[in-house]
């Protein structure tokens, strides 16, 4: 990890650990030749990030076979602080029965609700983060 003033760059381990302290991030795609962003749920498995997205969305045609980014963070927006990673990879649909399974055990939903939701795993290739620490030099009031 290195430290500048506020700024801390965070080693790829500290990413993953601190992506799995939140449960909603953004994943960004292509659709219809633009970029897309959208909130979803997820959790990180073996070293992966799940996605649960609508089966039949156009989200989930969107991401399968296809290199996305993956965004999360946890921001305290009045003492500007707080986390952010983002992680480049390899996106496919969960098809492998028994990783459904073990995904829905998991208890992870879509976060606009499915009662069969689709899967996508994404692997991990590019991870970066950053951690920013409060300003503790002292604001000068002018009259």
């Amino acid at each position: 990890m290195e430290r500048e003033d506020r700024v801390e760059t965070l080693s790829e381990a500290e990413c993953l650990r601190l992506l799995s302290t939140v449960p909603v991030g953004r994943v960004v795609y292509t659709e219809h030749a633009l970029p897309a962003v959208l909130p979803v749920s997820f959790e990180v498995l073996d070293g992966r990030l799940v996605l649960a997205v609508r089966r039949g969305s156009a989200t989930a045609r969107g991401l399968d076979g296809t290199v996305v980014a993956f965004q999360a963070d946890l921001l305290d927006p009045v003492a500007r602080t707080g986390w952010s990673v983002l992680v480049h990879g390899r996106a496919d649909v969960v098809r492998e029965p028994e990783q459904v399974r073990r995904v829905l055990r998991s208890g992870l939903r879509p976060w606009v609700g499915d009662p069969e939701p689709m899967f996508v795993s994404l692997a991990p290739e590019l991870v970066s983060g950053r951690r920013l620490f409060p300003d503790l030099t002292p604001r000068v009031r002018t009259p």
